[in-house]
């Protein structure tokens, strides 16, 4: 594939990120085997090839329906079409156990919540310390100090 066949972009823009995938390949193989650096980038390109390969094929299968957004069973026809029809009930189950963790997070609160429940008065009460920070570093710099928490167990 040459450096700008990926329509708009240039081969730098169209990479996984390296840490990630030299931990995933690190993962996968038995804890005495290594992996010289031009083997991890020569199998990081090869991922990325395959993503375009499949994304392409999704949208001709996404096209010839008539649609206008890939949907996960366009992803599964290009899987079959391109011969990889082995993996399908694997990615599909995974595809599943994704969708089962994104309902689990999102019941829990999302991304942003850190497990620990606040009542209203709490939130309004953090809201305003916080809105207090933000105008002392606007009018001359200083900030406020955290009100300390109280513990209702030492008040008398």
């Amino acid at each position: 594939m040459e450096p700008m066949d990926i329509v708009g972009k240039s081969k730098e823009d169209a990479s996984l990120p390296k840490a990630t995938m030299t931990k995933i390949i690190k993962e996968m193989l038995p804890p005495d085997v290594r992996v010289a650096r031009d083997t991890q980038d020569l199998l990081i390109e090869c991922c990325v090839e395959f993503i375009n390969l499949i994304s392409s094929e999704s949208n001709e299968v996404c096209n010839r329906e008539e649609k206008r957004t890939i949907a996960p069973e366009h992803v599964l026809k290009a899987l079959e079409v391109l011969g990889f029809g082995e993996y399908i009930e694997e990615v599909y189950a995974a595809y599943e156990q994704h969708k089962i963790e994104t309902m689990h997070d999102s019941l829990k609160g999302g991304k942003w919540s850190n497990g620990a429940e606040m009542t209203e008065e709490e939130a309004a009460a953090e809201q305003q310390r916080m809105f207090a920070e933000a105008r002392a570093r606007m009018n001359g710099g200083a900030v406020v100090p955290k009100q300390p928490e109280s513990d209702p167990s030492l008040e008398s």
